[in-house]
Protein backbone atom coordinates (compact mmCIF):
# COMPACT_ATOMS: atom_id res chain seq x y z
CA UNK A 1 0.00 0.00 0.00
CA UNK A 2 1.32 3.49 -1.17
CA UNK A 3 1.96 6.30 1.70
CA UNK A 4 -0.77 8.25 -0.25
CA UNK A 5 -3.40 5.64 0.41
CA UNK A 6 -2.42 4.78 4.00
CA UNK A 7 -2.39 8.94 4.62
CA UNK A 8 -5.87 8.46 3.44
CA UNK A 9 -6.70 5.54 5.47
CA UNK A 10 -5.34 7.52 8.58
CA UNK A 11 -7.81 10.60 7.83
CA UNK A 12 -10.73 8.57 7.48
CA UNK A 13 -10.07 6.78 10.67
CA UNK A 14 -10.20 10.05 12.50
CA UNK A 15 -13.11 10.71 10.88
CA UNK A 16 -14.60 7.76 12.21
CA UNK A 17 -13.44 8.78 16.00
CA UNK A 18 -16.62 10.24 17.23
CA UNK A 19 -18.84 7.46 16.11
CA UNK A 20 -16.75 4.55 17.90
CA UNK A 21 -19.91 3.17 19.85
CA UNK A 22 -21.95 3.08 16.70
CA UNK A 23 -18.84 0.89 15.04
CA UNK A 24 -18.57 -1.22 18.05
CA UNK A 25 -21.78 -2.18 17.89
CA UNK A 26 -21.64 -3.19 14.38
CA UNK A 27 -18.50 -5.01 14.62
CA UNK A 28 -20.19 -7.23 17.27
CA UNK A 29 -23.00 -7.92 14.68
CA UNK A 30 -20.07 -8.81 12.99
CA UNK A 31 -19.09 -11.44 15.39
CA UNK A 32 -22.35 -12.83 15.75
CA UNK A 33 -22.47 -13.37 12.16
CA UNK A 34 -19.11 -14.67 11.76
CA UNK A 35 -19.83 -17.23 14.45
CA UNK A 36 -22.87 -18.83 13.15
CA UNK A 37 -21.04 -19.96 9.78
CA UNK A 38 -19.57 -22.39 11.83
CA UNK A 39 -21.97 -23.18 13.91
CA UNK A 40 -23.91 -24.24 11.25
CA UNK A 41 -21.75 -26.82 9.95
CA UNK A 42 -21.27 -28.08 13.68
CA UNK A 43 -25.44 -28.56 13.80
CA UNK A 44 -24.95 -30.95 10.58
CA UNK A 45 -21.93 -32.60 12.19
CA UNK A 46 -24.00 -33.71 15.49
CA UNK A 47 -27.11 -34.39 13.11
CA UNK A 48 -24.89 -36.61 11.24
CA UNK A 49 -23.27 -38.43 13.52
CA UNK A 50 -25.75 -38.70 16.19
CA UNK A 51 -28.79 -38.61 14.74
CA UNK A 52 -28.79 -39.92 11.23
CA UNK A 53 -26.29 -42.64 11.52
CA UNK A 54 -27.30 -43.76 15.51
CA UNK A 55 -29.92 -43.57 17.39
CA UNK A 56 -30.69 -39.82 18.28
CA UNK A 57 -28.86 -39.40 21.81
CA UNK A 58 -30.83 -35.96 22.10
CA UNK A 59 -34.66 -34.62 22.12
CA UNK A 60 -35.75 -34.16 18.89
CA UNK A 61 -37.15 -30.76 20.01
CA UNK A 62 -33.62 -29.44 20.33
CA UNK A 63 -33.12 -29.58 16.11
CA UNK A 64 -35.52 -26.78 15.05
CA UNK A 65 -34.71 -24.77 17.84
CA UNK A 66 -31.30 -24.66 17.35
CA UNK A 67 -31.80 -24.12 13.86
CA UNK A 68 -34.21 -21.53 14.29
CA UNK A 69 -32.24 -20.17 16.71
CA UNK A 70 -28.53 -19.76 14.32
CA UNK A 71 -30.62 -18.13 12.02
CA UNK A 72 -32.21 -15.46 13.88
CA UNK A 73 -29.56 -14.72 15.51
CA UNK A 74 -27.72 -14.79 12.17
CA UNK A 75 -30.68 -11.84 10.55
CA UNK A 76 -30.51 -9.81 14.14
CA UNK A 77 -27.11 -9.54 13.85
CA UNK A 78 -26.59 -8.56 9.87
CA UNK A 79 -29.57 -6.03 10.40
CA UNK A 80 -27.93 -4.66 13.13
CA UNK A 81 -24.38 -4.17 11.40
CA UNK A 82 -25.97 -2.97 8.44
CA UNK A 83 -28.32 -0.43 10.44
CA UNK A 84 -25.34 1.24 12.48
CA UNK A 85 -22.73 1.30 9.48
CA UNK A 86 -25.48 3.57 7.40
CA UNK A 87 -25.87 5.52 10.66
CA UNK A 88 -22.23 6.06 10.83
CA UNK A 89 -21.70 6.29 6.50
CA UNK A 90 -24.72 8.58 6.22
CA UNK A 91 -23.17 11.14 9.33
CA UNK A 92 -19.84 10.78 7.59
CA UNK A 93 -21.24 12.00 4.18
CA UNK A 94 -23.14 14.69 5.37
CA UNK A 95 -19.85 15.82 7.71
CA UNK A 96 -17.56 15.56 4.37
CA UNK A 97 -19.76 17.88 2.53
CA UNK A 98 -20.11 20.56 4.87
CA UNK A 99 -16.32 20.62 5.00
CA UNK A 100 -16.36 21.03 1.12
CA UNK A 101 -19.42 23.84 0.79
CA UNK A 102 -17.40 25.33 3.81
CA UNK A 103 -14.08 25.42 1.94
CA UNK A 104 -15.84 26.60 -1.40
CA UNK A 105 -17.13 30.00 0.83
CA UNK A 106 -13.84 30.52 2.08
CA UNK A 107 -11.51 29.89 -0.61
CA UNK A 108 -10.06 32.54 -2.30
CA UNK A 109 -11.26 33.95 -5.90
CA UNK A 110 -8.28 32.12 -7.69
CA UNK A 111 -9.77 28.90 -7.20
CA UNK A 112 -12.57 29.28 -9.02
CA UNK A 113 -10.29 30.80 -11.79
CA UNK A 114 -8.74 27.06 -11.70
CA UNK A 115 -11.54 24.84 -11.06
CA UNK A 116 -14.47 24.42 -12.73
CA UNK A 117 -17.80 24.58 -11.71
CA UNK A 118 -18.50 20.55 -13.09
CA UNK A 119 -16.14 19.89 -11.14
CA UNK A 120 -17.10 20.81 -7.73
CA UNK A 121 -20.23 19.87 -8.16
CA UNK A 122 -18.78 16.25 -8.82
CA UNK A 123 -16.34 16.06 -6.16
CA UNK A 124 -19.43 17.26 -3.68
CA UNK A 125 -22.19 15.15 -5.09
CA UNK A 126 -20.57 12.27 -6.10
CA UNK A 127 -17.18 11.82 -5.39
CA UNK A 128 -17.85 12.10 -1.52
CA UNK A 129 -20.38 9.25 -2.10
CA UNK A 130 -17.68 6.75 -3.76
CA UNK A 131 -16.05 7.00 -0.43
CA UNK A 132 -18.78 6.40 2.00
CA UNK A 133 -19.46 3.38 -0.77
CA UNK A 134 -15.79 2.33 -0.31
CA UNK A 135 -15.83 2.86 3.77
CA UNK A 136 -19.29 0.83 3.86
CA UNK A 137 -17.89 -2.23 1.83
CA UNK A 138 -14.60 -1.99 3.39
CA UNK A 139 -15.87 -2.23 7.22
CA UNK A 140 -18.58 -4.72 6.28
CA UNK A 141 -16.96 -7.02 3.49
CA UNK A 142 -13.50 -6.95 4.55
CA UNK A 143 -14.20 -7.30 8.89
CA UNK A 144 -16.85 -9.34 8.49
CA UNK A 145 -15.62 -11.76 5.95
CA UNK A 146 -12.15 -12.07 7.89
CA UNK A 147 -14.03 -12.85 11.16
CA UNK A 148 -16.54 -15.48 9.13
CA UNK A 149 -13.27 -17.13 7.55
CA UNK A 150 -10.94 -16.81 10.13
CA UNK A 151 -14.12 -19.07 11.96
CA UNK A 152 -14.46 -21.43 9.29
CA UNK A 153 -10.95 -22.07 9.31
CA UNK A 154 -10.35 -22.86 13.12
CA UNK A 155 -13.75 -25.34 12.52
CA UNK A 156 -12.07 -26.63 9.59
CA UNK A 157 -8.69 -27.12 11.37
CA UNK A 158 -10.48 -28.50 14.57
CA UNK A 159 -12.12 -31.24 12.35
CA UNK A 160 -9.31 -31.81 10.27
CA UNK A 161 -5.94 -30.22 9.92
CA UNK A 162 -4.63 -31.79 6.60
CA UNK A 163 -7.22 -30.61 4.48
CA UNK A 164 -7.52 -27.53 6.15
CA UNK A 165 -3.62 -26.97 5.14
CA UNK A 166 -4.83 -27.61 1.68
CA UNK A 167 -7.21 -24.47 1.91
CA UNK A 168 -4.29 -21.72 2.52
CA UNK A 169 -3.04 -22.77 -0.97
CA UNK A 170 -5.51 -20.32 -1.85
CA UNK A 171 -4.39 -17.49 -0.17
CA UNK A 172 -1.03 -16.44 -1.89
CA UNK A 173 -2.72 -16.73 -5.19
CA UNK A 174 -5.43 -14.45 -4.37
CA UNK A 175 -3.21 -11.54 -2.69
CA UNK A 176 -1.61 -11.87 -6.41
CA UNK A 177 -4.77 -11.43 -8.43
CA UNK A 178 -5.65 -8.79 -6.01
CA UNK A 179 -2.46 -6.99 -6.73
CA UNK A 180 -2.40 -7.72 -10.51
CA UNK A 181 -5.58 -5.87 -10.85
CA UNK A 182 -5.59 -3.26 -8.59
CA UNK A 183 -2.71 -0.69 -10.27
CA UNK A 184 -5.00 -0.82 -13.38
CA UNK A 185 -8.22 -0.33 -11.48
CA UNK A 186 -6.63 2.73 -9.75
CA UNK A 187 -5.95 4.65 -13.19
CA UNK A 188 -8.91 3.61 -14.79
CA UNK A 189 -11.04 5.02 -11.82
CA UNK A 190 -8.66 8.35 -11.50
CA UNK A 191 -9.26 8.78 -15.53
CA UNK A 192 -13.21 7.99 -15.05
CA UNK A 193 -13.65 10.76 -12.63
CA UNK A 194 -11.59 13.25 -14.74
CA UNK A 195 -13.99 12.55 -16.92
CA UNK A 196 -17.68 12.05 -15.36
CA UNK A 197 -16.13 15.70 -14.27
CA UNK A 198 -16.23 16.95 -17.64
CA UNK A 199 -20.04 15.53 -18.65
CA UNK A 200 -20.87 17.46 -15.20
CA UNK A 201 -19.16 20.49 -16.74
CA UNK A 202 -20.89 19.88 -20.08
CA UNK A 203 -24.22 19.80 -18.79
CA UNK A 204 -23.93 22.53 -16.36
CA UNK A 205 -22.88 24.90 -19.00
CA UNK A 206 -25.53 23.62 -21.35
CA UNK A 207 -28.39 24.28 -18.56
CA UNK A 208 -27.05 28.00 -17.86
CA UNK A 209 -26.62 28.57 -21.72
CA UNK A 210 -29.78 27.64 -23.14
CA UNK A 211 -30.47 31.06 -24.41
CA UNK A 212 -27.18 31.65 -26.55
CA UNK A 213 -27.10 27.98 -27.70
CA UNK A 214 -30.67 28.27 -29.09
CA UNK A 215 -29.88 31.69 -30.78
CA UNK A 216 -26.61 30.57 -32.23
CA UNK A 217 -27.72 26.90 -33.20
CA UNK A 218 -25.28 24.87 -30.41
CA UNK A 219 -27.17 22.42 -30.13
CA UNK A 220 -25.45 20.02 -32.42
CA UNK A 221 -22.44 21.24 -31.13
CA UNK A 222 -23.21 20.32 -27.47
CA UNK A 223 -24.91 17.23 -28.33
CA UNK A 224 -21.66 15.87 -29.91
CA UNK A 225 -19.61 17.57 -26.44
CA UNK A 226 -22.17 15.47 -24.68
CA UNK A 227 -21.66 12.02 -26.46
CA UNK A 228 -17.84 12.47 -26.72
CA UNK A 229 -17.75 12.91 -22.61
CA UNK A 230 -20.85 10.30 -22.03
CA UNK A 231 -19.07 7.85 -24.22
CA UNK A 232 -15.56 8.35 -23.00
CA UNK A 233 -17.45 7.64 -19.50
CA UNK A 234 -18.87 4.05 -20.63
CA UNK A 235 -15.66 3.33 -21.95
CA UNK A 236 -13.86 3.70 -18.82
CA UNK A 237 -16.41 2.11 -17.02
CA UNK A 238 -16.15 -0.84 -19.24
CA UNK A 239 -12.59 -1.01 -18.80
CA UNK A 240 -12.86 -1.12 -15.00
CA UNK A 241 -16.11 -3.50 -15.22
CA UNK A 242 -14.00 -6.31 -17.16
CA UNK A 243 -10.97 -5.58 -14.89
CA UNK A 244 -13.22 -6.26 -11.98
CA UNK A 245 -14.91 -8.92 -13.79
CA UNK A 246 -11.90 -10.83 -14.51
CA UNK A 247 -11.37 -10.97 -10.54
CA UNK A 248 -13.62 -13.23 -9.70
CA UNK A 249 -13.89 -16.26 -12.37
CA UNK A 250 -9.93 -16.70 -11.45
CA UNK A 251 -10.74 -16.30 -7.65
CA UNK A 252 -13.56 -19.10 -8.20
CA UNK A 253 -11.59 -21.50 -10.09
CA UNK A 254 -8.47 -21.53 -7.50
CA UNK A 255 -11.40 -22.29 -5.10
CA UNK A 256 -12.54 -25.32 -7.19
CA UNK A 257 -8.90 -26.48 -7.70
CA UNK A 258 -8.50 -26.25 -4.13
CA UNK A 259 -11.89 -27.81 -3.47
CA UNK A 260 -11.03 -30.73 -5.61
CA UNK A 261 -7.80 -31.52 -4.03
CA UNK A 262 -9.34 -31.94 -0.33
CA UNK A 263 -12.20 -33.99 -1.23
CA UNK A 264 -9.70 -36.45 -2.52
CA UNK A 265 -7.95 -36.07 0.48
CA UNK A 266 -11.25 -36.44 2.22
CA UNK A 267 -12.11 -39.29 0.72
CA UNK A 268 -8.56 -41.25 1.26
CA UNK A 269 -8.99 -40.42 4.97
CA UNK A 270 -12.39 -41.50 5.26
CA UNK A 271 -11.46 -45.04 3.60
CA UNK A 272 -9.27 -45.41 6.97
CA UNK A 273 -11.37 -44.08 8.79
CA UNK A 274 -9.78 -40.95 10.04
CA UNK A 275 -12.62 -38.82 9.50
CA UNK A 276 -16.32 -39.78 9.97
CA UNK A 277 -19.57 -38.67 7.90
CA UNK A 278 -20.88 -35.83 10.32
CA UNK A 279 -17.06 -34.68 10.21
CA UNK A 280 -16.89 -34.65 6.19
CA UNK A 281 -20.32 -32.80 5.72
CA UNK A 282 -19.50 -29.84 7.76
CA UNK A 283 -15.83 -30.03 6.96
CA UNK A 284 -17.34 -29.41 3.60
CA UNK A 285 -19.84 -27.12 4.72
CA UNK A 286 -17.74 -25.21 6.07
CA UNK A 287 -15.32 -24.87 2.60
CA UNK A 288 -18.72 -23.89 0.54
CA UNK A 289 -19.28 -20.94 3.42
CA UNK A 290 -15.82 -20.14 2.26
CA UNK A 291 -16.47 -19.19 -1.16
CA UNK A 292 -19.07 -16.24 -0.06
CA UNK A 293 -16.86 -14.38 1.93
CA UNK A 294 -13.89 -14.78 -0.41
CA UNK A 295 -15.12 -13.81 -3.44
CA UNK A 296 -16.68 -10.55 -1.28
CA UNK A 297 -13.34 -10.20 -0.52
CA UNK A 298 -11.97 -10.13 -3.91
CA UNK A 299 -14.66 -8.08 -5.12
CA UNK A 300 -13.55 -5.25 -2.67
CA UNK A 301 -10.61 -4.10 -4.82
CA UNK A 302 -12.97 -2.37 -7.04
CA UNK A 303 -14.39 -0.07 -4.57
CA UNK A 304 -11.26 0.16 -2.43
CA UNK A 305 -9.53 1.71 -6.18
CA UNK A 306 -12.94 3.67 -6.88
CA UNK A 307 -13.24 5.13 -3.50
CA UNK A 308 -9.63 6.01 -3.13
CA UNK A 309 -9.40 7.94 -6.15
CA UNK A 310 -12.38 9.91 -5.41
CA UNK A 311 -10.89 10.19 -1.73
CA UNK A 312 -7.68 12.25 -3.31
CA UNK A 313 -9.94 14.25 -5.21
CA UNK A 314 -12.03 15.25 -2.03
CA UNK A 315 -9.55 15.79 0.91
CA UNK A 316 -7.96 18.04 -2.39
CA UNK A 317 -10.48 20.29 -2.47
CA UNK A 318 -11.14 20.31 1.35
CA UNK A 319 -7.14 21.09 1.21
CA UNK A 320 -7.84 23.70 -0.61
CA UNK A 321 -5.90 27.15 0.66
CA UNK A 322 -8.49 29.76 1.99
CA UNK A 323 -8.48 33.62 2.13
CA UNK A 324 -6.49 34.99 4.88
CA UNK A 325 -7.71 34.80 8.31
CA UNK A 326 -7.37 37.00 11.61
CA UNK A 327 -6.57 40.34 11.22
CA UNK A 328 -8.52 43.40 13.78
CA UNK A 329 -12.25 44.02 13.67
CA UNK A 330 -13.19 47.53 13.20
CA UNK A 331 -15.55 48.80 16.24
CA UNK A 332 -17.28 51.64 14.79
CA UNK A 333 -18.51 52.34 11.13
CA UNK A 334 -15.18 53.12 8.85
CA UNK A 335 -15.31 56.65 7.66
CA UNK A 336 -14.43 55.65 4.52
CA UNK A 337 -10.99 56.96 3.59
CA UNK A 338 -8.95 54.58 0.79
CA UNK A 339 -5.50 55.57 0.44
CA UNK A 340 -3.54 53.59 -2.18
CA UNK A 341 0.53 53.46 -1.75
CA UNK A 342 2.56 52.37 -4.59
CA UNK A 343 -0.06 48.95 -5.44
CA UNK A 344 1.36 47.08 -7.70
CA UNK A 345 -0.58 43.81 -8.77
CA UNK A 346 0.22 40.65 -10.63
CA UNK A 347 -2.68 37.33 -11.55
CA UNK A 348 -1.11 34.10 -10.19
CA UNK A 349 1.91 33.00 -12.22
CA UNK A 350 1.80 36.05 -14.58
CA UNK A 351 4.59 38.22 -14.84
CA UNK A 352 3.42 41.37 -16.42
CA UNK A 353 1.52 43.62 -13.73
CA UNK A 354 -2.09 44.34 -14.30
CA UNK A 355 -1.47 47.03 -11.84
CA UNK A 356 1.15 49.50 -11.57
CA UNK A 357 2.11 52.12 -8.83
CA UNK A 358 -0.75 53.07 -8.24
CA UNK A 359 -1.01 56.16 -6.16
CA UNK A 360 -4.40 57.57 -4.76
CA UNK A 361 -6.23 58.92 -1.73
CA UNK A 362 -9.37 59.08 -1.73
CA UNK A 363 -11.16 61.65 0.90
CA UNK A 364 -14.64 60.18 2.62
CA UNK A 365 -17.79 60.70 0.83
CA UNK A 366 -15.76 61.02 -2.60
CA UNK A 367 -16.84 59.93 -5.83
CA UNK A 368 -13.89 58.21 -8.22
CA UNK A 369 -15.17 57.07 -11.53
CA UNK A 370 -12.09 54.90 -13.42
CA UNK A 371 -12.23 54.28 -17.22
CA UNK A 372 -10.28 53.62 -19.52
CA UNK A 373 -9.74 50.75 -22.57
CA UNK A 374 -10.77 47.61 -21.69
CA UNK A 375 -8.03 45.24 -19.79
CA UNK A 376 -7.00 48.47 -18.32
CA UNK A 377 -7.12 47.52 -14.81
CA UNK A 378 -10.56 49.32 -13.62
CA UNK A 379 -12.11 46.60 -12.21
CA UNK A 380 -8.67 44.57 -10.62
CA UNK A 381 -8.14 48.41 -9.47
CA UNK A 382 -11.50 47.55 -7.22
CA UNK A 383 -11.63 44.14 -6.55
CA UNK A 384 -8.48 45.19 -4.36
CA UNK A 385 -10.42 46.97 -2.19
CA UNK A 386 -12.88 44.62 -0.37
CA UNK A 387 -9.86 41.80 -0.15
CA UNK A 388 -10.76 39.78 -3.07
CA UNK A 389 -7.07 39.81 -3.98
CA UNK A 390 -3.98 41.17 -2.93
CA UNK A 391 -1.39 43.61 -3.67
CA UNK A 392 1.52 42.05 -4.59
CA UNK A 393 3.37 44.89 -3.43
CA UNK A 394 2.55 48.68 -2.08
CA UNK A 395 -0.54 48.86 0.23
CA UNK A 396 -4.15 50.22 0.75
CA UNK A 397 -5.41 51.84 3.65
CA UNK A 398 -9.20 52.02 5.23
CA UNK A 399 -8.93 55.21 7.51
CA UNK A 400 -4.98 54.64 7.54
CA UNK A 401 -5.34 50.90 8.69
CA UNK A 402 -3.76 48.77 5.67
CA UNK A 403 -6.59 46.43 4.83
CA UNK A 404 -4.02 43.54 5.70
CA UNK A 405 -4.28 44.37 8.88
CA UNK A 406 -7.99 44.44 9.17
CA UNK A 407 -9.82 41.39 9.54
CA UNK A 408 -11.92 40.20 5.95
CA UNK A 409 -15.01 39.78 7.80
CA UNK A 410 -14.99 43.52 9.29
CA UNK A 411 -13.60 44.48 5.88
CA UNK A 412 -16.26 43.56 3.74
CA UNK A 413 -18.73 44.31 6.13
CA UNK A 414 -18.24 48.44 5.02
CA UNK A 415 -18.23 47.61 1.47
CA UNK A 416 -21.52 47.11 -1.08
CA UNK A 417 -20.94 46.47 -4.41
CA UNK A 418 -22.99 45.95 -7.53
CA UNK A 419 -21.43 44.75 -10.66
CA UNK A 420 -22.24 44.21 -14.15
CA UNK A 421 -22.42 40.65 -13.48
CA UNK A 422 -25.68 40.68 -11.29
CA UNK A 423 -25.42 37.34 -8.96
CA UNK A 424 -29.82 36.96 -7.85
CA UNK A 425 -30.55 33.79 -5.62
CA UNK A 426 -33.31 31.42 -6.31
CA UNK A 427 -35.92 32.96 -3.22
CA UNK A 428 -37.86 35.42 -2.56
CA UNK A 429 -37.85 39.26 -3.48
CA UNK A 430 -37.12 40.61 0.34
CA UNK A 431 -34.26 37.32 0.82
CA UNK A 432 -32.06 39.07 -2.32
CA UNK A 433 -32.20 42.57 -0.88
CA UNK A 434 -31.70 41.77 2.57
CA UNK A 435 -29.42 39.07 1.57
CA UNK A 436 -26.52 38.47 4.26
CA UNK A 437 -28.95 39.71 6.75
CA UNK A 438 -30.13 37.22 9.67
CA UNK A 439 -32.55 39.34 10.64
CA UNK A 440 -34.03 41.55 8.50
CA UNK A 441 -36.05 44.33 8.70
CA UNK A 442 -38.90 44.74 6.61
CA UNK A 443 -39.29 48.24 6.70
CA UNK A 444 -35.53 48.90 5.25
CA UNK A 445 -36.33 46.01 2.67
CA UNK A 446 -39.53 48.12 1.55
CA UNK A 447 -37.04 51.37 1.23
CA UNK A 448 -34.24 49.91 -0.47
CA UNK A 449 -37.23 48.80 -3.01
CA UNK A 450 -38.51 51.94 -3.31
CA UNK A 451 -34.90 53.23 -3.51
CA UNK A 452 -34.25 51.40 -6.71
CA UNK A 453 -37.81 52.37 -8.53
CA UNK A 454 -38.98 48.95 -7.53
CA UNK A 455 -42.00 49.29 -5.73
CA UNK A 456 -44.29 49.11 -9.03
CA UNK A 457 -42.97 46.11 -10.18
CA UNK A 458 -43.46 44.29 -7.00
CA UNK A 459 -46.95 45.49 -6.84
CA UNK A 460 -47.24 43.78 -9.75
CA UNK A 461 -46.23 40.38 -8.77
CA UNK A 462 -48.63 37.90 -6.76
CA UNK A 463 -46.58 37.10 -3.86
CA UNK A 464 -45.49 41.05 -3.82
CA UNK A 465 -42.45 40.93 -1.69
CA UNK A 466 -42.37 37.04 -1.10
CA UNK A 467 -42.42 36.52 -4.64
CA UNK A 468 -39.82 33.62 -6.06
CA UNK A 469 -37.62 35.49 -8.94
CA UNK A 470 -36.60 31.88 -10.21
CA UNK A 471 -32.39 30.45 -10.78
CA UNK A 472 -30.61 33.85 -10.86
CA UNK A 473 -33.26 36.11 -11.28
CA UNK A 474 -34.82 34.23 -14.66
CA UNK A 475 -38.42 35.36 -13.93
CA UNK A 476 -37.43 38.73 -13.98
CA UNK A 477 -36.22 41.17 -16.99
CA UNK A 478 -32.75 42.25 -17.26
CA UNK A 479 -33.35 45.86 -15.91
CA UNK A 480 -35.09 44.54 -12.71
CA UNK A 481 -32.52 42.10 -11.51
CA UNK A 482 -30.29 45.22 -12.54
CA UNK A 483 -32.26 47.06 -9.81
CA UNK A 484 -32.61 43.99 -7.12
CA UNK A 485 -29.11 43.91 -7.27
CA UNK A 486 -28.87 47.87 -6.70
CA UNK A 487 -32.02 47.25 -3.90
CA UNK A 488 -29.71 45.16 -2.16
CA UNK A 489 -26.52 47.46 -2.05
CA UNK A 490 -29.10 50.26 -0.38
CA UNK A 491 -30.45 47.97 1.65
CA UNK A 492 -26.80 47.08 3.22
CA UNK A 493 -25.80 50.55 3.67
CA UNK A 494 -22.34 50.34 3.63
CA UNK A 495 -20.11 53.69 4.12
CA UNK A 496 -18.00 52.44 0.91
CA UNK A 497 -19.83 51.85 -2.45
CA UNK A 498 -18.62 49.65 -5.39
CA UNK A 499 -20.49 50.15 -8.67
CA UNK A 500 -19.19 48.09 -11.60
CA UNK A 501 -21.44 48.83 -14.55
CA UNK A 502 -24.51 48.89 -12.15
CA UNK A 503 -26.62 50.51 -14.64
CA UNK A 504 -25.63 48.77 -17.98
CA UNK A 505 -28.59 46.39 -17.98
CA UNK A 506 -31.18 49.73 -17.81
CA UNK A 507 -33.01 51.26 -20.51
CA UNK A 508 -32.67 54.92 -20.29
CA UNK A 509 -36.22 55.67 -18.46
CA UNK A 510 -34.79 53.03 -16.20
CA UNK A 511 -31.54 54.38 -15.83
CA UNK A 512 -32.20 57.87 -15.04
CA UNK A 513 -34.63 56.78 -12.37
CA UNK A 514 -32.19 54.57 -11.03
CA UNK A 515 -28.99 56.81 -11.63
CA UNK A 516 -31.33 59.53 -9.56
CA UNK A 517 -31.83 56.96 -7.13
CA UNK A 518 -27.89 56.05 -7.35
CA UNK A 519 -26.62 60.11 -6.48
CA UNK A 520 -29.15 59.70 -3.40
CA UNK A 521 -27.18 56.39 -2.38
CA UNK A 522 -23.56 57.48 -2.71
CA UNK A 523 -24.18 61.15 -1.09
CA UNK A 524 -22.09 60.53 2.32
CA UNK A 525 -20.58 57.78 0.84
CA UNK A 526 -17.08 56.75 -0.91
CA UNK A 527 -18.25 55.53 -4.60
CA UNK A 528 -15.82 53.84 -6.93
CA UNK A 529 -17.57 53.80 -10.33
CA UNK A 530 -16.70 51.83 -13.58
CA UNK A 531 -18.15 52.82 -16.03
CA UNK A 532 -17.76 52.89 -20.27
CA UNK A 533 -20.94 55.65 -20.85
CA UNK A 534 -18.79 58.89 -19.90
CA UNK A 535 -22.03 60.35 -19.41
CA UNK A 536 -22.96 58.76 -16.30
CA UNK A 537 -19.83 60.05 -14.05
CA UNK A 538 -19.39 63.19 -15.36
CA UNK A 539 -20.28 64.91 -11.84
CA UNK A 540 -17.79 62.45 -10.05
CA UNK A 541 -15.51 64.12 -7.75
CA UNK A 542 -12.47 62.98 -9.81
CA UNK A 543 -12.36 60.78 -12.79
CA UNK A 544 -8.87 58.44 -13.01
CA UNK A 545 -8.10 57.18 -16.13
CA UNK A 546 -6.04 54.09 -16.26
CA UNK A 547 -4.10 52.61 -19.24
CA UNK A 548 -2.12 49.64 -19.11
CA UNK A 549 -2.71 48.99 -15.38
CA UNK A 550 -1.14 52.50 -14.60
CA UNK A 551 -2.70 56.31 -14.19
CA UNK A 552 -2.52 58.36 -16.92
CA UNK A 553 -5.03 61.35 -15.57
CA UNK A 554 -6.86 62.41 -12.69
CA UNK A 555 -9.21 65.29 -12.55
CA UNK A 556 -12.98 66.35 -13.04
CA UNK A 557 -14.94 66.07 -16.20
CA UNK A 558 -14.55 69.65 -17.23
CA UNK A 559 -10.49 69.31 -16.08
CA UNK A 560 -9.76 66.34 -18.30
CA UNK A 561 -11.72 67.74 -21.26
CA UNK A 562 -9.58 70.92 -21.21
CA UNK A 563 -6.10 69.03 -21.15
CA UNK A 564 -7.61 67.06 -24.56
CA UNK A 565 -5.64 63.93 -23.39
CA UNK A 566 -6.93 60.07 -23.23
CA UNK A 567 -10.04 61.06 -21.30
CA UNK A 568 -11.05 63.98 -23.71
CA UNK A 569 -10.52 61.32 -27.02
CA UNK A 570 -12.60 58.67 -25.06
CA UNK A 571 -15.17 61.02 -24.54
CA UNK A 572 -14.95 62.63 -28.07
CA UNK A 573 -14.87 58.94 -29.52
CA UNK A 574 -17.97 57.96 -27.33
CA UNK A 575 -20.12 61.36 -28.53
CA UNK A 576 -19.35 60.58 -31.92
CA UNK A 577 -20.70 56.95 -32.00
CA UNK A 578 -23.77 57.87 -30.31
CA UNK A 579 -24.23 61.14 -32.72
CA UNK A 580 -24.21 58.45 -35.12
CA UNK A 581 -26.79 55.90 -33.71
CA UNK A 582 -29.18 58.77 -33.05
CA UNK A 583 -28.65 59.89 -36.58
CA UNK A 584 -29.15 56.50 -37.60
Amino acid sequence: MTSSYTAIFKRLAVLHKPYKKRLALAFLGMVVTAATEPLVAYIFKILLDHGFVEKPTFPLWLVPIAVIGAFVARGASTFLTTYMMSWVSTRLLNGLRREMFDRMLHVSIDFYATHTVGRIINSIMFEVQQIMEMVTKLFISMVRCTLTIMGLLAYMLYTSWTLTLAAFILMPLMIAVVRLTGKRLKKLNKDSLDVNAQLTQVIEETTRAQQVIKIFGGQEYERSRFEERADALRRYSMRMTSTFAATVPVTQIMTACAMSVMIMMALIQASHQQITVGDFISFFTCMIALLAPLKQLAEVNGPLQRGMAAAEAVFKLIDSPVERSGGKELEHRASGQITFENVCFSYPEQEKYALNKINLKVSPGETIAFVGMSGGGKSTLVNLIPGFYSATEGRILLDGEPIEDISLKSLRAQIAMVSQHVVLFDDTIAANIAYGDSAPDKERIEAAAKAAHLTEMIAALPDGFETLIGDNGSRLSGGQRQRLAIARAIYKDAPILILDEATSALDSESERAVQAALDQLMLGRTTFVIAHRLSTIERASRIVVLSGGSIVEIGTHDELLSQHGAYANLYHLQFSKNAVNVEM
